[in-house]
């Protein structure tokens, strides 16, 4: 799976003008499940999230964790994320896992992060969305569990 992760005081996220899931301070993580993503990937990327130490401690250093800070997690599917660009001028996406597994892995990523303890806000998968957010930072990282065992 691959992540990309904002730091962010705020998001959230709407569809047909319906606003269906809103944080606060914490992360909002674009996920997209990849072709040959294992059945464990969405528990193993969840605990890396849960545990990346970006937020500021006391001292202004990234020491804090989401959980640290008492922050949420909003979680939205992005199957571009899986774009291949080494051709052309036309990214392709046939990384990307196919639907029907591809939502089962996000609902299961998103369910990993509720399983430690954090409260998630979702997007709709498959579903064209508008997402804002205030990034706080900047601060974005790049993520992907084909990248650690």
């Amino acid at each position: 799976m691959r992540a990309l992760i904002q730091r962010v005081t705020r998001a959230e996220v709407t569809v047909a003008d319906r606003l269906i899931g809103r944080i606060d301070a914490g992360l909002l993580v674009l996920v997209c499940a990849m072709q040959g993503d294992s059945d464990d990937a969405p528990a193993k990327l969840a605990a890396r999230i849960a545990g990346l130490r970006i937020f500021r401690d006391d001292a202004g250093k990234m020491n804090r964790s989401v959980a640290d800070i008492g922050g949420a997690v909003l979680v939205v599917s992005q199957f571009t994320l899986a774009a291949d660009t080494r051709t052309g001028n036309r990214p392709g996406f046939s990384q990307a896992e196919a639907p029907a597994r591809g939502k089962a892995l996000y609902l299961d990523f998103a369910d990993s992060l509720r399983a430690l303890g954090l409260p998630v806000q979702t997007g709709e998968f498959g579903a064209d969305m508008q997402v804002s957010l205030v990034n706080d930072g900047p601060v974005t990282i790049w993520m992907d569990s084909a990248d650690r065992n």
